[in-house]
């Protein structure tokens, strides 16, 4: 018997007739959607998948959503807030939604510094002194972009701040949250 005859008969002896249609339908056919519903389930367990190791990837902090900046713990894009004595503060802006994130808490803090450069770019390392009105120092870091958030008890204040080897410095008086704001602009960057 030839390979040819032998494949013929197979296909003969496989075949069944349709009973709905009348028609003679080998197995292969019979079992066509069968396979269409297993690659559907394929793809979509692959899709799946590749969603799941985004998101896995997004919570490890590999994707731009990842709204903790820099690592802190705030969430919502602030960055992450400091003490220095009975002094929180915090500061940065550079990305979009740690800018965002500062300005909308603004109304939260007694004092909110902003620091520029010229025709208004955002400055970051800016080193700020704060010194209370017996000029005793509370407050001394570096300014992680140009914004920066200082929750101070109410009184007056004299904010340095120092770009480069320029400082400058003005009065603030501290009533209440969001309240005290001071600009700092430097001509040279």
């Amino acid at each position: 018997m030839t390979k040819t005859t032998k494949a013929a008969i197979e296909a003969i002896t496989e075949a069944n007739v349709d009973a709905n249609a009348g028609s003679l339908t080998t197995l292969a056919e019979r079992h066509r959607p069968a396979a269409r519903k297993a690659s559907i389930a394929v793809l979509a367990a692959v899709m799946t998948f590749g969603m799941a190791g985004g998101a896995f990837a997004q919570t490890t902090g590999g994707g731009t959503s990842d709204t903790s900046s820099a690592g802190n713990t705030n969430g919502g894009g602030l960055p992450q807030i400091e003490t220095q004595g009975d002094v929180s503060f915090t500061s940065g802006g550079v990305g979009l939604d740690e800018s965002h994130a500062l300005i909308r808490e603004q109304a939260h803090w007694p004092l909110s510094l902003r620091f520029t450069g010229p025709t208004s770019d955002y400055l970051s390392d800016v080193h700020v002194r704060i010194a209370d009105a017996k000029n005793a120092e509370v407050l001394k870091t570096d300014a992680m972009g140009p914004y920066m958030l200082v929750k101070l008890p109410p009184g007056h204040y004299t904010v340095y701040a120092r770009y480069k080897d320029s400082e400058k410095k003005q009065g603030v008086t501290v009533a209440g949250n969001g309240k005290a704001k001071a600009d700092f602009h430097w001509a040279m960057q």
